[in-house]
Protein backbone atom coordinates (compact mmCIF):
# COMPACT_ATOMS: atom_id res chain seq x y z
CA UNK A 1 0.00 0.00 0.00
CA UNK A 2 0.87 3.47 -0.56
CA UNK A 3 2.88 5.16 2.28
CA UNK A 4 1.75 8.73 2.12
CA UNK A 5 1.60 10.70 4.98
CA UNK A 6 -1.96 12.26 5.67
CA UNK A 7 -4.05 12.01 9.05
CA UNK A 8 -5.75 9.24 7.97
CA UNK A 9 -3.32 7.18 6.99
CA UNK A 10 -1.57 7.96 10.72
CA UNK A 11 -4.94 7.00 12.26
CA UNK A 12 -5.61 3.87 10.12
CA UNK A 13 -1.96 3.28 11.36
CA UNK A 14 -2.42 3.38 14.56
CA UNK A 15 -5.71 1.17 14.46
CA UNK A 16 -3.51 -1.90 12.56
CA UNK A 17 -0.83 -1.29 15.54
CA UNK A 18 -3.74 -1.66 18.23
CA UNK A 19 -5.43 -4.89 15.94
CA UNK A 20 -2.20 -6.43 16.19
CA UNK A 21 -1.97 -5.81 19.99
CA UNK A 22 -5.12 -7.18 20.67
CA UNK A 23 -4.03 -10.30 18.96
CA UNK A 24 -5.05 -10.00 15.39
CA UNK A 25 -3.40 -10.45 12.48
CA UNK A 26 -6.10 -10.43 9.73
CA UNK A 27 -5.41 -7.51 7.76
CA UNK A 28 -8.37 -4.94 7.87
CA UNK A 29 -6.98 -1.58 6.37
CA UNK A 30 -7.50 -3.49 3.45
CA UNK A 31 -11.26 -3.18 3.83
CA UNK A 32 -13.79 0.07 3.65
CA UNK A 33 -13.48 2.67 6.32
CA UNK A 34 -17.27 1.40 7.04
CA UNK A 35 -16.90 -2.40 6.95
CA UNK A 36 -13.65 -1.49 9.24
CA UNK A 37 -15.59 0.27 11.88
CA UNK A 38 -18.15 -2.63 12.09
CA UNK A 39 -15.37 -5.00 12.33
CA UNK A 40 -13.75 -3.15 15.06
CA UNK A 41 -16.63 -1.42 16.96
CA UNK A 42 -18.64 -5.23 17.50
CA UNK A 43 -15.16 -6.61 18.30
CA UNK A 44 -15.09 -4.05 21.23
CA UNK A 45 -18.36 -3.83 22.36
CA UNK A 46 -19.49 -7.32 21.71
CA UNK A 47 -16.29 -9.20 22.17
CA UNK A 48 -16.15 -10.88 18.64
CA UNK A 49 -11.82 -11.73 17.30
CA UNK A 50 -11.50 -9.33 15.21
CA UNK A 51 -9.63 -11.78 12.81
CA UNK A 52 -13.67 -13.93 12.85
CA UNK A 53 -15.77 -10.74 12.25
CA UNK A 54 -14.32 -9.10 9.41
CA UNK A 55 -13.85 -12.47 7.51
CA UNK A 56 -16.95 -13.66 8.29
CA UNK A 57 -18.20 -9.80 6.69
CA UNK A 58 -16.08 -10.70 3.98
CA UNK A 59 -17.99 -14.12 3.28
CA UNK A 60 -21.55 -12.62 3.49
CA UNK A 61 -20.28 -10.09 1.00
CA UNK A 62 -18.88 -12.41 -1.85
CA UNK A 63 -22.08 -14.50 -1.47
CA UNK A 64 -24.42 -11.20 -1.80
CA UNK A 65 -22.15 -10.64 -4.96
CA UNK A 66 -22.61 -14.34 -6.37
CA UNK A 67 -22.97 -14.43 -10.35
CA UNK A 68 -23.48 -10.98 -10.70
CA UNK A 69 -20.08 -9.95 -11.28
CA UNK A 70 -16.88 -12.25 -12.77
CA UNK A 71 -13.12 -10.81 -12.93
CA UNK A 72 -11.17 -11.29 -16.19
CA UNK A 73 -7.72 -12.51 -16.37
CA UNK A 74 -7.59 -12.88 -19.93
CA UNK A 75 -9.73 -14.23 -22.71
CA UNK A 76 -11.17 -17.72 -21.46
CA UNK A 77 -10.30 -17.27 -17.82
CA UNK A 78 -12.26 -15.55 -15.20
CA UNK A 79 -13.49 -15.97 -11.63
CA UNK A 80 -16.08 -15.18 -9.87
CA UNK A 81 -16.31 -14.40 -5.58
CA UNK A 82 -16.97 -18.10 -4.30
CA UNK A 83 -15.19 -18.71 -0.90
CA UNK A 84 -15.11 -21.70 1.38
CA UNK A 85 -14.44 -20.47 4.59
CA UNK A 86 -13.83 -22.66 8.48
CA UNK A 87 -13.42 -20.03 11.37
CA UNK A 88 -10.77 -21.94 13.50
CA UNK A 89 -11.18 -21.28 17.67
CA UNK A 90 -11.59 -23.45 20.97
CA UNK A 91 -14.89 -23.99 22.68
CA UNK A 92 -15.94 -20.51 23.99
CA UNK A 93 -13.84 -18.50 21.85
CA UNK A 94 -17.16 -16.72 20.28
CA UNK A 95 -16.72 -18.50 16.74
CA UNK A 96 -20.44 -18.83 16.23
CA UNK A 97 -21.46 -15.37 17.16
CA UNK A 98 -19.34 -12.99 14.92
CA UNK A 99 -20.78 -15.39 11.93
CA UNK A 100 -24.49 -14.87 12.70
CA UNK A 101 -24.14 -10.81 12.86
CA UNK A 102 -22.52 -11.18 9.35
CA UNK A 103 -25.26 -13.08 7.97
CA UNK A 104 -27.67 -11.91 9.32
CA UNK A 105 -29.13 -9.61 6.62
CA UNK A 106 -28.95 -12.38 3.98
CA UNK A 107 -31.25 -14.34 6.71
CA UNK A 108 -33.66 -11.66 6.86
CA UNK A 109 -33.65 -11.40 3.39
CA UNK A 110 -34.27 -14.70 2.45
CA UNK A 111 -37.41 -14.81 5.92
CA UNK A 112 -39.01 -12.14 3.89
CA UNK A 113 -38.50 -14.02 0.55
CA UNK A 114 -40.12 -16.84 2.21
CA UNK A 115 -43.01 -15.22 3.51
CA UNK A 116 -43.92 -13.82 0.51
CA UNK A 117 -43.11 -17.02 -1.40
CA UNK A 118 -46.07 -18.46 1.04
CA UNK A 119 -48.33 -16.00 0.15
CA UNK A 120 -47.89 -16.40 -3.85
CA UNK A 121 -47.55 -20.56 -3.53
CA UNK A 122 -50.97 -20.48 -1.35
CA UNK A 123 -52.22 -18.19 -4.03
CA UNK A 124 -51.70 -20.88 -6.85
CA UNK A 125 -52.61 -23.61 -5.12
CA UNK A 126 -56.03 -21.80 -4.57
CA UNK A 127 -55.76 -21.59 -8.10
CA UNK A 128 -55.38 -24.55 -10.01
CA UNK A 129 -57.91 -26.10 -7.39
CA UNK A 130 -60.57 -24.11 -9.17
CA UNK A 131 -62.27 -25.80 -11.97
CA UNK A 132 -62.37 -24.65 -15.60
CA UNK A 133 -65.68 -22.65 -14.85
CA UNK A 134 -64.96 -21.63 -11.68
CA UNK A 135 -61.53 -19.94 -13.42
CA UNK A 136 -64.03 -18.44 -16.43
CA UNK A 137 -66.46 -17.17 -13.68
CA UNK A 138 -63.47 -15.20 -12.20
CA UNK A 139 -61.87 -13.63 -15.24
CA UNK A 140 -58.44 -16.73 -14.91
CA UNK A 141 -57.68 -17.82 -18.65
CA UNK A 142 -54.33 -19.01 -17.86
CA UNK A 143 -52.87 -20.85 -15.10
CA UNK A 144 -49.44 -18.91 -13.50
CA UNK A 145 -46.32 -20.41 -12.99
CA UNK A 146 -45.70 -22.27 -9.66
CA UNK A 147 -43.57 -19.58 -7.59
CA UNK A 148 -40.03 -19.92 -7.23
CA UNK A 149 -38.76 -19.37 -3.22
CA UNK A 150 -35.89 -17.02 -3.39
CA UNK A 151 -32.68 -17.60 -1.07
CA UNK A 152 -29.51 -17.15 -0.03
CA UNK A 153 -28.57 -19.69 2.30
CA UNK A 154 -29.01 -23.17 3.19
CA UNK A 155 -27.78 -25.34 5.97
CA UNK A 156 -28.27 -28.82 6.51
CA UNK A 157 -29.16 -30.51 2.97
CA UNK A 158 -28.81 -33.62 0.91
CA UNK A 159 -26.42 -32.73 -2.44
CA UNK A 160 -29.68 -33.09 -4.33
CA UNK A 161 -31.73 -30.32 -2.86
CA UNK A 162 -28.87 -28.31 -2.87
CA UNK A 163 -28.81 -28.40 -6.24
CA UNK A 164 -32.44 -28.20 -6.99
CA UNK A 165 -32.59 -25.04 -4.45
CA UNK A 166 -29.29 -23.39 -6.52
CA UNK A 167 -31.31 -24.00 -9.84
CA UNK A 168 -33.85 -21.48 -8.55
CA UNK A 169 -31.20 -19.72 -7.22
CA UNK A 170 -28.83 -19.27 -10.20
CA UNK A 171 -27.67 -15.81 -8.66
CA UNK A 172 -25.81 -17.82 -6.21
CA UNK A 173 -25.93 -19.31 -2.67
CA UNK A 174 -24.18 -20.26 0.31
CA UNK A 175 -24.20 -23.45 2.51
CA UNK A 176 -23.39 -22.11 5.70
CA UNK A 177 -23.31 -24.27 9.12
CA UNK A 178 -22.16 -23.66 12.69
CA UNK A 179 -20.07 -26.53 12.58
CA UNK A 180 -17.92 -27.95 9.74
CA UNK A 181 -17.93 -31.37 11.21
CA UNK A 182 -21.61 -31.62 10.08
CA UNK A 183 -20.78 -31.04 6.56
CA UNK A 184 -18.19 -32.95 6.29
CA UNK A 185 -20.00 -36.04 8.14
CA UNK A 186 -22.51 -35.60 5.55
CA UNK A 187 -19.87 -36.84 2.61
CA UNK A 188 -20.39 -40.14 1.32
CA UNK A 189 -23.96 -40.49 2.90
CA UNK A 190 -24.83 -42.37 -0.14
CA UNK A 191 -22.15 -43.06 -2.80
CA UNK A 192 -17.97 -43.19 -2.23
CA UNK A 193 -16.53 -40.10 -2.94
CA UNK A 194 -19.57 -38.43 -4.55
CA UNK A 195 -20.20 -35.53 -2.34
CA UNK A 196 -16.84 -34.62 -1.94
CA UNK A 197 -15.85 -34.88 -5.72
CA UNK A 198 -19.08 -32.34 -6.34
CA UNK A 199 -17.85 -29.41 -3.83
CA UNK A 200 -14.03 -29.83 -5.77
CA UNK A 201 -15.83 -29.15 -8.90
CA UNK A 202 -18.18 -26.33 -7.71
CA UNK A 203 -15.54 -24.59 -5.84
CA UNK A 204 -14.65 -23.66 -9.46
CA UNK A 205 -17.92 -22.42 -10.56
CA UNK A 206 -18.58 -25.42 -13.24
CA UNK A 207 -21.80 -26.61 -14.05
CA UNK A 208 -24.05 -28.93 -12.32
CA UNK A 209 -26.52 -31.59 -14.08
CA UNK A 210 -28.26 -33.99 -12.24
CA UNK A 211 -30.67 -36.13 -14.16
CA UNK A 212 -30.59 -39.61 -11.97
CA UNK A 213 -33.17 -42.41 -12.19
CA UNK A 214 -35.53 -41.83 -9.23
CA UNK A 215 -35.18 -38.32 -9.24
CA UNK A 216 -38.09 -36.56 -10.53
CA UNK A 217 -36.77 -32.88 -10.64
CA UNK A 218 -33.39 -33.22 -13.21
CA UNK A 219 -31.12 -30.16 -12.60
CA UNK A 220 -29.15 -27.79 -14.98
CA UNK A 221 -26.90 -25.21 -13.33
CA UNK A 222 -25.07 -23.43 -16.57
CA UNK A 223 -22.49 -21.60 -14.33
CA UNK A 224 -22.92 -22.50 -10.47
CA UNK A 225 -22.16 -20.10 -7.05
CA UNK A 226 -21.96 -22.04 -3.70
CA UNK A 227 -19.79 -20.72 -1.19
CA UNK A 228 -19.38 -22.58 2.17
CA UNK A 229 -18.90 -21.34 5.68
CA UNK A 230 -18.93 -22.85 8.88
CA UNK A 231 -16.72 -22.97 12.56
CA UNK A 232 -14.32 -25.89 13.55
CA UNK A 233 -12.30 -26.50 16.53
CA UNK A 234 -8.86 -27.08 16.58
CA UNK A 235 -8.83 -30.74 17.26
CA UNK A 236 -11.15 -31.30 14.60
CA UNK A 237 -9.51 -30.00 11.89
CA UNK A 238 -7.77 -33.67 11.58
CA UNK A 239 -11.33 -34.66 9.93
CA UNK A 240 -11.15 -32.20 7.45
CA UNK A 241 -7.77 -34.00 6.26
CA UNK A 242 -9.32 -37.27 6.96
CA UNK A 243 -8.53 -39.81 3.90
CA UNK A 244 -6.82 -38.46 0.97
CA UNK A 245 -9.27 -34.92 1.63
CA UNK A 246 -5.47 -33.42 2.02
CA UNK A 247 -4.33 -34.70 -0.96
CA UNK A 248 -7.00 -34.48 -3.23
CA UNK A 249 -7.17 -30.77 -3.19
CA UNK A 250 -9.87 -30.39 -1.57
CA UNK A 251 -8.13 -29.02 2.44
CA UNK A 252 -6.46 -26.48 -0.36
CA UNK A 253 -9.71 -25.18 -1.21
CA UNK A 254 -10.46 -23.99 2.39
CA UNK A 255 -9.30 -20.68 3.73
CA UNK A 256 -8.77 -20.89 7.72
CA UNK A 257 -9.03 -18.31 9.57
CA UNK A 258 -7.17 -18.66 13.10
CA UNK A 259 -6.12 -15.75 15.03
CA UNK A 260 -3.05 -15.83 17.11
CA UNK A 261 -3.48 -16.31 20.94
CA UNK A 262 -7.17 -16.50 20.97
CA UNK A 263 -8.37 -16.67 24.36
CA UNK A 264 -11.90 -16.04 25.94
CA UNK A 265 -12.71 -12.28 26.54
CA UNK A 266 -14.72 -10.54 29.58
CA UNK A 267 -17.81 -9.55 28.70
CA UNK A 268 -17.27 -5.53 27.69
CA UNK A 269 -19.44 -3.27 29.39
CA UNK A 270 -19.84 -0.93 26.00
CA UNK A 271 -22.78 -1.08 24.09
CA UNK A 272 -22.90 -1.09 20.29
CA UNK A 273 -23.66 1.71 19.08
CA UNK A 274 -27.05 2.45 17.71
CA UNK A 275 -25.91 2.82 13.88
CA UNK A 276 -23.95 -0.61 13.60
CA UNK A 277 -26.17 -2.92 12.77
CA UNK A 278 -28.41 -1.02 10.40
CA UNK A 279 -25.17 0.06 8.96
CA UNK A 280 -24.18 -3.28 7.94
CA UNK A 281 -27.74 -3.66 6.38
CA UNK A 282 -27.70 -1.22 4.34
CA UNK A 283 -24.15 -1.95 2.99
CA UNK A 284 -25.85 -5.39 2.21
CA UNK A 285 -29.33 -4.30 1.03
CA UNK A 286 -27.17 -2.70 -1.40
CA UNK A 287 -24.74 -5.71 -2.60
CA UNK A 288 -28.12 -7.60 -2.99
CA UNK A 289 -29.69 -5.14 -4.87
CA UNK A 290 -27.10 -5.50 -7.77
CA UNK A 291 -28.13 -6.12 -10.98
CA UNK A 292 -26.88 -8.72 -13.60
CA UNK A 293 -28.23 -10.18 -16.98
CA UNK A 294 -29.55 -13.02 -18.39
CA UNK A 295 -29.47 -14.92 -21.29
CA UNK A 296 -32.58 -16.72 -22.94
CA UNK A 297 -32.46 -19.27 -20.21
CA UNK A 298 -32.23 -17.09 -17.48
CA UNK A 299 -29.26 -18.17 -16.54
CA UNK A 300 -26.68 -15.00 -15.07
CA UNK A 301 -24.50 -13.13 -17.39
CA UNK A 302 -22.37 -11.64 -15.30
CA UNK A 303 -20.27 -8.24 -15.77
CA UNK A 304 -16.99 -9.12 -16.36
CA UNK A 305 -14.40 -6.47 -14.79
CA UNK A 306 -11.35 -6.21 -16.46
CA UNK A 307 -7.72 -5.42 -14.74
CA UNK A 308 -6.56 -2.17 -14.80
CA UNK A 309 -2.66 -2.11 -16.54
CA UNK A 310 -0.92 -1.40 -13.69
CA UNK A 311 -2.83 -3.60 -11.27
CA UNK A 312 -2.23 -6.26 -13.72
CA UNK A 313 1.06 -6.28 -13.54
CA UNK A 314 1.07 -5.84 -9.73
CA UNK A 315 -1.24 -9.51 -9.52
CA UNK A 316 1.57 -11.16 -11.97
CA UNK A 317 4.45 -10.25 -9.65
CA UNK A 318 2.68 -11.73 -6.68
CA UNK A 319 2.23 -14.97 -8.74
CA UNK A 320 5.76 -14.92 -9.68
CA UNK A 321 6.51 -14.65 -6.18
CA UNK A 322 4.21 -17.15 -5.10
CA UNK A 323 5.56 -19.54 -7.74
CA UNK A 324 9.24 -19.08 -6.56
CA UNK A 325 7.64 -20.40 -2.89
CA UNK A 326 5.90 -23.15 -4.46
CA UNK A 327 9.21 -24.43 -6.22
CA UNK A 328 11.68 -24.46 -3.16
CA UNK A 329 8.56 -25.67 -0.71
CA UNK A 330 9.36 -28.66 0.48
CA UNK A 331 6.22 -29.93 2.32
CA UNK A 332 3.96 -30.79 -1.03
CA UNK A 333 0.50 -30.15 1.20
CA UNK A 334 1.96 -26.70 1.39
CA UNK A 335 2.62 -26.60 -1.92
CA UNK A 336 -1.25 -27.62 -2.98
CA UNK A 337 -2.39 -24.97 -0.60
CA UNK A 338 -0.11 -22.41 -2.17
CA UNK A 339 -1.14 -22.69 -5.27
CA UNK A 340 -5.00 -22.25 -4.71
CA UNK A 341 -3.97 -19.16 -3.17
CA UNK A 342 -2.99 -17.90 -6.48
CA UNK A 343 -7.03 -18.01 -7.39
CA UNK A 344 -7.94 -16.50 -4.19
CA UNK A 345 -6.06 -13.82 -4.89
CA UNK A 346 -7.82 -13.16 -8.41
CA UNK A 347 -11.49 -13.78 -6.08
CA UNK A 348 -9.52 -11.15 -3.35
CA UNK A 349 -9.42 -8.53 -6.66
CA UNK A 350 -13.08 -8.74 -7.34
CA UNK A 351 -14.30 -8.70 -3.61
CA UNK A 352 -12.37 -5.81 -2.94
CA UNK A 353 -13.47 -3.80 -5.80
CA UNK A 354 -17.25 -4.87 -5.63
CA UNK A 355 -17.39 -3.55 -1.87
CA UNK A 356 -15.21 -0.29 -2.48
CA UNK A 357 -17.80 0.36 -4.99
CA UNK A 358 -20.73 -0.25 -3.04
CA UNK A 359 -19.24 2.06 0.22
CA UNK A 360 -18.57 4.83 -2.41
CA UNK A 361 -14.72 4.22 -2.22
CA UNK A 362 -13.88 3.17 -5.88
CA UNK A 363 -16.14 2.47 -8.89
CA UNK A 364 -16.32 -0.58 -10.73
CA UNK A 365 -15.05 -0.34 -14.12
CA UNK A 366 -12.50 -2.34 -13.16
CA UNK A 367 -9.97 -3.82 -11.01
CA UNK A 368 -7.55 -0.84 -9.93
CA UNK A 369 -4.23 -1.04 -8.00
CA UNK A 370 -5.18 -0.77 -4.67
CA UNK A 371 -7.76 -3.50 -4.86
CA UNK A 372 -5.02 -5.66 -6.19
CA UNK A 373 -2.54 -4.94 -3.49
CA UNK A 374 -4.81 -5.22 -0.93
CA UNK A 375 -5.88 -8.43 -1.73
CA UNK A 376 -2.32 -9.49 -2.07
CA UNK A 377 -2.55 -8.63 1.51
CA UNK A 378 -5.50 -10.67 2.55
CA UNK A 379 -3.66 -13.72 0.85
CA UNK A 380 -0.49 -13.62 2.40
CA UNK A 381 -2.64 -13.86 5.76
CA UNK A 382 -4.05 -16.82 4.50
CA UNK A 383 -0.84 -18.21 3.78
CA UNK A 384 -0.09 -17.71 6.91
CA UNK A 385 -3.15 -19.72 8.34
CA UNK A 386 -2.45 -22.83 5.83
CA UNK A 387 0.96 -22.66 7.54
CA UNK A 388 -0.83 -22.61 10.53
CA UNK A 389 -3.05 -25.57 9.97
CA UNK A 390 -0.19 -27.79 8.97
CA UNK A 391 0.90 -27.44 12.03
CA UNK A 392 -1.67 -28.19 13.69
CA UNK A 393 -2.37 -31.12 11.74
CA UNK A 394 1.32 -32.13 12.38
CA UNK A 395 0.86 -31.84 15.89
CA UNK A 396 -2.79 -34.13 16.31
CA UNK A 397 -0.53 -36.99 14.11
CA UNK A 398 2.33 -36.46 16.86
CA UNK A 399 -0.06 -36.66 20.19
CA UNK A 400 -2.00 -39.32 18.95
CA UNK A 401 1.34 -41.54 19.11
CA UNK A 402 2.31 -40.77 22.21
CA UNK A 403 1.91 -42.99 25.11
CA UNK A 404 -1.14 -41.73 27.24
CA UNK A 405 1.04 -40.20 30.29
CA UNK A 406 2.61 -37.98 28.07
CA UNK A 407 -0.93 -36.93 26.80
CA UNK A 408 -1.97 -36.21 29.84
CA UNK A 409 0.82 -34.21 30.43
CA UNK A 410 0.63 -32.11 27.22
CA UNK A 411 -3.13 -31.13 28.21
CA UNK A 412 -2.14 -29.85 31.53
CA UNK A 413 0.77 -27.57 30.20
CA UNK A 414 -0.68 -23.91 29.99
CA UNK A 415 -0.42 -22.50 26.51
CA UNK A 416 2.70 -20.88 26.74
CA UNK A 417 5.38 -21.60 29.66
CA UNK A 418 8.79 -21.49 30.76
CA UNK A 419 10.73 -24.70 31.42
CA UNK A 420 10.52 -24.96 35.25
CA UNK A 421 6.92 -23.87 35.17
CA UNK A 422 6.44 -26.70 32.74
CA UNK A 423 8.94 -29.48 34.91
CA UNK A 424 6.75 -28.31 38.34
CA UNK A 425 3.88 -29.73 36.73
CA UNK A 426 5.45 -32.93 34.93
CA UNK A 427 6.79 -33.40 38.99
CA UNK A 428 3.28 -33.33 39.95
CA UNK A 429 2.65 -36.27 37.68
CA UNK A 430 5.37 -37.92 38.48
CA UNK A 431 7.84 -37.45 35.74
CA UNK A 432 11.21 -37.18 36.54
CA UNK A 433 14.02 -34.27 35.62
CA UNK A 434 14.96 -36.45 32.65
CA UNK A 435 11.78 -37.43 31.52
CA UNK A 436 10.57 -34.35 31.02
CA UNK A 437 13.53 -33.41 28.92
CA UNK A 438 12.83 -36.09 26.94
CA UNK A 439 9.45 -35.08 26.61
CA UNK A 440 10.27 -31.73 25.39
CA UNK A 441 12.30 -33.23 22.88
CA UNK A 442 9.90 -34.98 21.88
CA UNK A 443 7.58 -32.42 21.33
CA UNK A 444 9.14 -30.00 19.68
CA UNK A 445 8.57 -32.51 16.24
CA UNK A 446 5.10 -30.90 16.31
CA UNK A 447 3.55 -30.37 19.50
CA UNK A 448 5.85 -27.46 20.63
CA UNK A 449 7.25 -23.79 19.66
CA UNK A 450 10.60 -23.52 21.20
CA UNK A 451 10.20 -19.98 20.07
CA UNK A 452 12.47 -18.71 23.33
CA UNK A 453 15.09 -19.95 25.31
CA UNK A 454 13.60 -21.64 27.97
CA UNK A 455 9.89 -20.61 26.69
CA UNK A 456 7.40 -23.32 24.68
CA UNK A 457 3.86 -22.20 23.25
CA UNK A 458 1.53 -25.42 22.77
CA UNK A 459 0.54 -25.43 18.88
CA UNK A 460 -3.24 -27.41 19.79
Amino acid sequence: MENNITAQNVINQAKCLSDKLSGSEFPIWVLPIKIQEIARVTSECLGYPLDFISSSLCFAMSVAIGNTHTVKIKDGWSECAILYVAIVGKAGTNKSHPLSFAMKPLLDHDANESRKFKELFKTYQDTISLSKKEREERGIFETSDQPIQKKFIVSDITQESLSYIHEQNKRGICLYVDELKSWINNFNRYAKGSEEQFWLSVFSGKPIIIDRRGFTNSVSIKRSFIGVIGSIQHGLLKDLAKGDRSDSGFLDRILFVIPRDLRKKYWSLQDLPSHITPLWSNIMNEMIKLNFAVDQNDDPVPLELPFESQAKKKLYEWQRHNTDLCNKEPNEKLVGMYSKLEIYAIRFCLIIQIIRWVCKEADKECIDLQSVESAIELTEYFRTSAKNVQLILNSTMVLENMTSDKIKLYEALPTDFATAEGAKIAGALSFTKDGFNRFLNEAKNGLLDNYRHGRYKKYI
